[in-house]
């Protein structure tokens, strides 16, 4: 299984368009230790398949070019077999605009709850029924899903359930009671590799530290350092966890705990453009490395 990272960076990217923290004008100032990041993405494949989207971010179209390792055969092509949505997010699901120019339906997995929120709410799935089309496939926690074209062999995938609300843009209507958040567990039958992705942890429950303890590689909630991080500069008057974060740092923070597993791998993604730890010679970046822990960029592969 090959895992290619498209983008790192949270809702906005890093540096994001209206903010001045000091990372951000870091990075603008071309800072070495401070690169820039697309927002959130991933991509995923078993060996020779085809290449499957996580969550279609609004930098989809750049994403994407990280994908072509092969010469195309025809004018036409696509890079990706299909997408798969952890949630209803707008930085999650804008890009499925951009998709809109496929020559076939797209494929796209998400629960009954994102379905709704994408036909109701932010209506991108009507404007794509008016273009390329959607064929949506259901997939609910504890269900799995064979991605590739062998029964038996090559890339599976599981979703499981993570603590969750409506997206903002649903909150004055009446959404569907359901699984607005979930996360993915990626197996590969052939290699036996395992690689859970969860870039919204409100939680760590013994559930989901089991999931990711029998994981060889976990992707998971980088999006804040502190649960005050916002607030503290004035940018938002609701914490991390108000946000569906658990924070880093902390006796009750991510770190500590995510830390202690054995698993080989383990990465932080999804981190705010107000996260220290995307500063690479930054005390809290170097915090995470001692722990164990891997700081995601773009463009980062991983293969199992």
């Amino acid at each position: 299984m090959l895992v290619r990272i498209l983008g790192s960076a949270a809702g906005g990217g890093f540096p994001q368009w209206n903010c001045n923290c000091n990372g951000c004008q870091s990075t603008r100032a071309g800072d070495m230790n401070a690169q820039e990041r697309t927002q959130s993405s991933l991509a995923v494949r078993a060996n020779n398949g085809s290449w499957f989207l996580v969550n279609a971010s609004p930098d989809v179209r750049q994403q994407l070019e990280r994908l072509r390792d092969e010469v195309p055969n025809s004018i036409r092509s696509s890079p990706i077999a299909g997408v798969l949505l952890s949630d209803g997010e707008i930085d999650h699901t804008a890009g499925l605009m951009i998709l809109r120019e496929a020559d076939e339906p797209l494929q796209i997995y998400g629960t009954d709850a994102v379905k709704q929120g994408l036909t109701e709410g932010f209506s991108v799935l009507r404007v794509l029924k008016n273009y390329c089309g959607v064929n949506w496939i259901n997939i609910e926690p504890g269900s799995k899903v064979n991605l590739s074209n062998n029964d038996n062999l090559g890339l599976e995938v599981e979703a499981f359930s993570l603590p969750s609300k409506a997206p903002k843009y649903m909150r004055s209507s009446s959404p569907v009671e359901g699984n607005w958040v979930v996360g993915f567990t990626f197996r590969d039958r052939d290699t036996g590799g395992v690689v859970t992705y969860a870039p919204a942890l409100a939680e760590l429950s013994n559930s989901i530290l089991e999931r990711l303890e029998n994981s060889d590689c976990i992707l998971v909630d980088g999006t804040f350092w502190q649960d005050n991080e916002l607030l503290a500069l004035g940018t938002s008057t609701r914490t991390a966890r108000a946000m569906g974060h658990l924070p880093l740092s902390g006796d009750d923070g991510s770190l500590i705990p995510l830390s202690k597993l054995s698993c080989k791998r383990k990465i932080f993604t999804h981190i705010n453009n107000t996260n220290p730890i995307l500063i690479a010679n930054s005390t809290e970046h170097k915090i995470v490395e001692a722990a164990g822990m891997e700081v995601a960029y773009d463009g980062l592969s991983i293969e199992l």
